[in-house]
């Protein structure tokens, strides 16, 4: 076996599926070398209602990745969601002890612009800088070097409640994994699938994922707002089941096979079988019905995000339009229908630029797995290099804690 350089790790934890990828990097990017998923049971709209449940989801994703990979994995960078995410802009000003900006200074700005008033319950989990001001000179995106008197930084605050971070954090530890760091969802999902030009001129990406949608706007380089609604892939899947008058299983399923977002879309005379509760049998009942319920649904969820965004008072900015990913861009039609409410391009965003097994993971499903890749290639350190044959052992070691744990 081989030997790998640098490897990073993305842990997506979904409220329908746990999933981890492993990049290895390379001097031309990220090579995709490991995918592992496994359905999650214990998540909610992004947040951990079931410890013991997450773990053994979380133990199972990582295992698959490993054996596609062949090597252990032992650190991950955590992807975080839920309606418990909130952001604010935020501004801070320092004088330039030495009229020439040093990195030293650049830190204290940016600690000078997070000292905000926030709840005992409430933890910081980005500062994301927007631009810096040098003697009120607007615009500089890395102002190292430039001379001044006067430094000023604009950011774009993310936080997060103490609680549901710290079960994600624990979780991953219980599977045997060290957090390297803990990233919004939107934020990951916007490394993989958003080019350069859009953050430029204006871009919204929505990633519609099980529980939760995560919308983040970008401008002239740089994030300039970020919500999360509370509605998600889930709520159509719920809706199904209600209508339809059959179990949650089956509603998924049917969803997944028949699902289309718009009515004009499919045949109004094709039929489909749908299973029934209590042992009954099976039902044949029009696909324009199924169709029209999960329409309603999709409308709803994009009407929300809509206002979401006039809110925040980008939706004029938007001159690259917009980006839907997640598992729920997916659904046929949903495109076609978001520009129908939106009146704006928008495009299915997919990862892109991942060498390797990159055409495994060109799916929006895998947006925010593959984006923690790419953040923490740029934001973090990788692993060390790692020697699969020397491993070996510590990994039958490991799964051998592993069993014990589970059995005793």
């Amino acid at each position: 076996m081989g030997r790998r350089e640098e490897l990073i790790v993305g842990l997506d934890l979904g409220t329908t599926k746990i999933c981890a990828v492993v990049g290895e990097v390379t001097s031309e990017g990220i090579d995709i070398v490991g995918v592992g998923t496994y359905p999650s049971i214990g998540l909610r709209g992004g947040v951990v209602v079931n410890i013991d449940q997450t773990v053994q989801s979380i133990r199972k994703a990582v295992e698959e990745a490993e054996l596609m990979a062949g090597c252990e994995i032992s650190s991950v960078y955590a992807g975080v969601a839920g309606t418990h995410v909130q952001s604010l802009n935020s501004h801070g000003v320092i004088a330039v002890k030495s009229r020439e900006v040093t990195q030293a200074d650049i830190d204290r700005v940016l600690d000078a612009a997070k000292t905000i008033a926030l709840p005992y319950d409430r933890q910081i989990l980005h500062v994301l800088p927007q631009q810096f001001l040098v003697d009120d000179q607007e615009g500089i995106q890395n102002p190292t070097g430039m001379a001044g008197v006067r430094l000023e930084a604009k950011v774009h605050i993310i936080t997060g409640a103490v609680s549901a971070v710290q079960n994600i954090i624990k979780c991953c530890e219980r599977a045997g994994l060290q957090v390297q760091d803990v990233v919004l969802e939107s934020l990951a999902s916007s490394e993989s699938v958003l080019d350069t030009d859009e953050k430029h001129l204006g871009v919204a990406l929505v990633d519609i994922g099980g529980g939760t949608s995560d919308v983040a706007v970008f401008l002239d380089h740089a994030i300039r707002y970020s919500c999360v609604v509370g509605l998600g892939g889930s709520h159509i899947t719920s809706d199904i089941s209600v209508g339809l008058r059959t179990s949650m299983e089956e509603a998924e399923k049917i969803k997944k096979k028949y699902g289309c977002a718009l009515v004009d879309r499919i045949n109004q005379q094709e039929m489909i079988e749908v299973g029934s509760v209590g042992g009954q049998k099976p039902r044949q009942l029009a696909q324009s019905i199924l169709t029209q319920i999960i329409e309603a649904r999709v409308e709803e969820i994009i009407k929300i995000i809509e206002w979401e965004l006039v809110r925040s008072g980008f939706m004029e900015s938007l001159h690259a339009g917009m980006v839907l990913t997640g598992g729920v861009s997916l659904l046929p039609g949903i495109r076609e229908v978001a520009e129908r409410i939106f009146d704006m391009p928008v495009r299915i965003g997919v990862p892109f630029h991942f060498g390797g097994l990159g055409d495994v993971v060109k799916n929006p499903m895998y947006a925010t797995a593959t984006g923690l890749l790419a953040y923490g290639r740029k934001h973090g350190k990788s692993r060390g290099p790692i020697d699969e044959d020397s491993n070996l052992v510590s990994k039958v070691l490991t799964m051998m804690k592993r069993w014990f744990r589970e059995f005793w």
